[in-house]
């Protein structure tokens, strides 16, 4: 039954989500807050109840390197395959029409292959990424349990999908696609 379960809540939140809704999820290392990137009116929700500087930029995720097609431009830097226990999101060029509430101020897309199997199977749900973005109001500790998920954004977004953060712990590595070079190390 509980593959049922995990189904239809995938079911729900694609549902949510392809109707302008924000979702709150599992990723590989803490949960996640997230939209359709396409879609500015929920991009700007989900910033303000995330009070978050519109600069900074968000990231997308996606189950397949072919749901980035639409999203980043062919450089000849491939993304790399995923490794499951070492989360990386890659700095690749962003293509022109990516708003830039999903840029910020940079010229280049965050981007990531997840691992997590919640997260992968609502990309694939939307045959598209999402974004995702921490669970947790700017400059305060990340939701890192459905507890204080819950507490913190349960009145704020239009569904919380079960499931649980992993294989990775933490934040994400960020490293540039052109060059390899770290830009945030890994999280503890």
């Amino acid at each position: 039954m509980p593959d049922v379960a995990a189904k239809l809540s995938v079911l729900r939140a694609a549902d949510v989500l392809l109707g302008g809704g924000v979702i709150a999820y599992p990723t590989e290392g803490v949960f996640g807050l997230g939209c359709m990137p396409d879609d500015d009116a929920a991009l700007l929700r989900l910033l303000i109840l995330k009070q978050r500087d519109p600069g900074k930029g968000l990231i997308l995720v996606a189950s397949t390197k072919k749901q980035l097609d639409d999203w980043i431009r062919p450089d000849g830097s491939a993304i790399p395959d995923v490794d499951p226990g070492r989360p990386t999101t890659w700095i690749a060029p962003a293509k022109d029409h990516v708003s830039s509430l999903v840029t910020g101020d940079h010229a280049g897309l965050a981007v990531r292959l997840t691992s997590n199997p919640t997260a992968a199977a609502i990309c694939d749900a939307v045959a598209s990424p999402i974004v995702s973005t921490s669970a947790n109001v700017a400059g305060e500790r990340v939701a890192r349990n459905r507890i204080v998920l819950r507490r913190k954004f349960g009145a704020l977004v239009d569904f919380i999908v079960p499931g649980d953060c992993g294989p990775g712990r933490g934040a994400s590595e960020i490293r540039d696609l052109a060059t390899g070079k770290i830009l945030r190390a890994r999280a503890a």
